[in-house]
């Protein structure tokens, strides 16, 4: 194999360390956490249900909790947007470059309704894939990342026995890696090509400089779509070699492989309903190395693949080099690509009529055309919408279609009733809201498969079934609706108690179905609900009596974490809004006991106050810990999921970002200390990402922490010129606005003690490590108080079993001395004179 490319960014320690077999001495310079902690990190992590389309079996899936560093610093590949490990081509990465995908490590087959169990046998030193069901529910398939390839598998839903596919490597770079034909017995997948010969090797000499070039025309690219881009002609050789596959039908019972077509860079791949024809998108040429190779021009086929051998092509659009995509916008030309659920052959696309910018007026944002087979007319146009495209939920009866639309500029959607069959019959308005209200959130509609593994809406007679959060003042409620579409009565037959998280998670036929249940003492598990008799109700109750039976039995991992206790705090800000936040005591806490505390919150965005005072989540799951949460056990208090609203005009909300975050520390920790639950004069704070730096302006611009934990932040907006979280001005446009949002800018005022972590391999555009290392320089430089930890080879979150046990180790000593034994102070107001101690 050749030398690896410069994109590839990993040093030969770390090269040498990744050969070397997992030992105690491997992990020699790491350091853990107090014995108590470190076995509850080291517990086995909660299996999850993937249930079968015909809800007669699922498959419990217990996924690995951390990784290794062995794994998480394997040699890796950064192509446009892509992370891939040359060895075996797997996948370094998830969607949007936060961390590497998980394994799973065990498969439980269980039967439904009875619960009989039968253990998976998995293959040894693999890293098995999400299975992925056939929809008649007899097989499952999946990819299982092994030493030197992604292999393809196959299960029996009635044995559960599986099989590994001989003679072929899977390509999952580009995704859509592995998928089932229509006729459920037949697999697509992603090859990698057989005659590919070895990877393009590196120049001896300097490849000579990197080039780019601006032609004037003004154009905007996103932050978050410059993730590990292209750099030289090298690293477009790379891509081409590693990107391409070899599309082949595989037939699950015999094994038989059939390529179709010719190896290219292959990206999404949709079959239609009637088998025989797949939409197939291509990345082209020019490359960028400024962008992803989603914005990469790109060729849309439909391929006829019922004759063996032999494949028809009918080309649909070229797509262009999309680099110059307004932030938060669209590209020109055709988008999001799909068929119509209820006919054979029907593709369905939209394109913008605004130019893709928000910022535009248009009378309609977007049309919605079809094209039917065999594809050679002119495609018609379908409907219009005055805002954003938002997708058609397509019923099995074709008088009923479900079209929704958004409006960014407002945080408001709408969804209407469509019959497309009748173009005499009007649209009806179903929903008219705010996305930010999750009180008023219907629910999404319930969707089950047809025996072509098509998606359709559940409908019986005139009537579908809605299943949402059920967000309310007391927590989520999760519920099941079922919505009359003629009358627009909404009938509620389930509804999740107070004592308890329970989510529908399948119809399976008549009056039952499945629920996820779990409760702060009970672990999840899969219940059978049958609906009785109607029974007087209050309103938002169930109108049904149910019965309940257990389907699994998925036992506690870490009953010491029993005696933590939660509850729901709900309180006001300074100018009125309503908040929340969850308060967990330390196991043996006694009531009226002032204990050192960590508040935890993520800054949120909302066009309105009535929705950002909402509470969200529920104190009714199951208790676990990750990250900060382990300093419970350490005998801290924790306000956790603190509310953070930012509200204001979209357009503009960062206009009184500072302002408004000072006001929502203020209020959550005024609360605590009321509550004779968080002592004063021992309050620490920690965020992640956006709100790292919420803790590092809190730190900056208030004196209501002692010490603050900053993981993976971004603490100079001006490096992100093109737009952050939600706001979509230039810093050109609103320079004041990223500048007073960046501590990096205050650095001189920021005396409280702050560690600052960070993934050395982050690939999230706005957090890139640069980051953290300059804002370090800046606090050091004014003569702060900091610690910069830098955890090799992580990625935006930390994947490895190593990382996260520092994580809670230097989380631990920091809080201690700077926290919990800190002695009291006489304070000092950020902007000079002196001010007594927050009560």
């Amino acid at each position: 194999m050749s030398t690896p490319s410069p994109t590839a960014r990993t040093s030969l320690a770390a090269l040498a360390i990744a050969s070397l077999p997992l030992t105690p001495a491997f992990a020699a310079g790491y350091q853990q956490p107090p014995a108590n902690i470190l076995k509850v990190m080291r517990a086995p992590s909660l299996p999850m249900p993937s249930i079968n389309p015909t809800r007669d079996a699922m498959l419990l899936v217990g996924w690995q909790e951390y990784p290794s560093i062995a794994r998480v610093a394997a040699p890796y590949l950064k192509l446009a947007g892509t992370r891939v490990e040359p060895a075996n081509r797997a996948k370094h990465d998830t969607p949007g470059g936060y961390g590497i995908p998980p394994c799973a490590e065990s498969f439980k087959l269980v039967k439904i309704p009875g619960g009989q169990e039968t253990p998976v046998s998995l293959p040894a030193a693999s890293c098995p894939d999400a299975p992925a069901w056939s929809a008649d529910g007899k097989r499952f398939a999946f990819a299982n990342a092994a030493k030197d390839a992604v292999e393809l598998w196959i299960g029996d839903a009635a044995s559960g026995k599986i099989r590994k596919i001989p003679g072929i490597r899977l390509n999952p770079m580009l995704n859509d890696e592995l998928q089932w034909m229509p006729d459920q017995k037949t697999l697509l997948v992603k090859a990698v090509p057989t005659a590919q010969g070895p990877a393009p090797a590196k120049s001896v000499g300097p490849d000579g400089p990197s080039v780019q070039e601006t032609d004037g025309v003004q154009g905007e690219s996103s932050t978050y779509e410059t993730r590990d881009t292209l750099n030289n002609p090298h690293d477009e050789a790379l891509f081409d070699y590693y990107g391409a596959s070899q599309l082949t039908l595989v037939d699950a019972q015999s094994g038989k492989l059939t390529p179709i077509g010719k190896p290219a860079l292959y990206d999404a791949l949709q079959p239609a309903p009637d088998g025989r024809h797949v939409l197939v998108s291509s990345i082209a040429k020019p490359y960028s190395y400024v962008t992803t190779y989603e914005r990469f021009p790109h060729e849309v086929q439909v391929w006829d693949v019922s004759k063996p051998g032999r494949v028809a092509i009918r080309a649909i659009a070229s797509l262009p080099l999309a680099d110059r995509v307004p932030v938060h916008g669209e590209p020109l030309g055709p988008r999001e690509f799909s068929w119509r659920a209820n006919e054979p052959a029907t593709l369905i696309w939209a394109e913008a009529l605004d130019g893709g910018d928000w910022k535009t007026a248009a009378p309609a944002r977007d049309k919605v055309m079809m094209l039917k087979a065999p594809f050679t007319a002119q495609p018609t146009e379908l409907l219009r919408t005055a805002q954003r495209f938002g997708g058609i939920d397509w019923s099995e009866r074709r008088d009923v279609a479900l079209v929704s639309e958004y409006d960014q500029n407002r945080h408001w959607r709408q969804t209407r009733i469509v019959n497309f069959d009748n173009p005499a019959q009007a649209p009806r308005l179903l929903w008219d809201l705010s996305y930010d209200d999750k009180y008023a959130n219907p629910g999404a509609p319930a969707q089950r498969t047809l025996a072509n593994g098509a998606r359709v809406l559940r409908q019986d007679g005139d009537s579908i079934y809605l299943t949402g959060a059920g967000a309310s003042p007391d927590g989520n409620r999760p519920f099941l609706d079922r919505l009359n579409l003629k009358t627009l009565q909404t009938e509620r037959l389930f509804r999740s108690g107070k004592d308890a998280l329970e989510r529908p998670v399948a119809l399976t036929g008549g009056d039952s179905f499945l629920t996820w249940r779990q409760s702060p003492v009970a672990a999840p598990n899969v219940y059978l609900r049958a609906l009785r008799q109607p029974i007087a109700a209050a309103k938002g109750e169930a109108a049904f009596a149910s019965t309940e039976t257990a389907v699994t039995h998925i036992v506690d991992p870490t009953p010491e974490l029993r005696q933590i206790k939660k509850r729901l705090v709900k309180y006001k800000r300074a100018d009125g809004m309503e908040l929340s936040f969850t308060l967990y005591t330390p196991p043996g806490y006694q009531e009226g006991a002032r204990v050192p505390a960590i508040l935890n919150a993520y800054p949120l965005d909302y066009a309105d106050a009535a929705s950002a005072g909402q509470i969200s989540g529920s104190q009714q799951t199951f208790t676990r810990l990750y990250q900060y949460k382990y300093l419970l056990l350490a005998g801290y208090a924790i306000i956790d999921q603190a509310s953070f609203p930012i509200v204001g005009d979209p357009k503009a909300a960062y206009d009184s970002y500072l302002d408004q975050l000072k006001m929502n520390a203020q209020a959550a920790v005024d609360e605590a200390v009321r509550l004779g639950v968080a002592d004063p004069e021992r309050i620490g704070v920690t965020g992640h990402s956006h709100g790292a730096l919420m803790t590092a302006n809190l730190l900056a611009h208030t004196n209501l922490f002692r010490a603050g934990a900053a993981t993976s932040g971004s603490y100079n907006k001006t490096l992100t010129p093109f737009g952050f979280q939600n706001e979509r001005r230039s810093v050109w446009e609103a320079p004041d606005v990223y500048r007073k949002a960046s501590t990096f800018f205050y650095a001189d005022r920021l005396k409280t003690p702050i560690l600052i972590m960070h993934g050395a391999d982050d690939a999230n555009p706005g957090t890139t490590p640069l980051q953290a290392a300059k804002f370090y320089e800046a606090v050091r430089g004014n003569g702060g108080t900091a610690r910069l930890v830098m955890l090799p080879h992580e990625p935006h979150w930390y994947a490895a079993r190593e990382s996260n046990e520092q994580l809670v180790y230097e989380m631990l000593n920091w809080f201690d001395k700077y926290v919990k034994n800190a002695p009291p102070r006489v304070l000092k107001s950020a902007q000079g004179p002196a001010a007594p101690a927050q009560p």
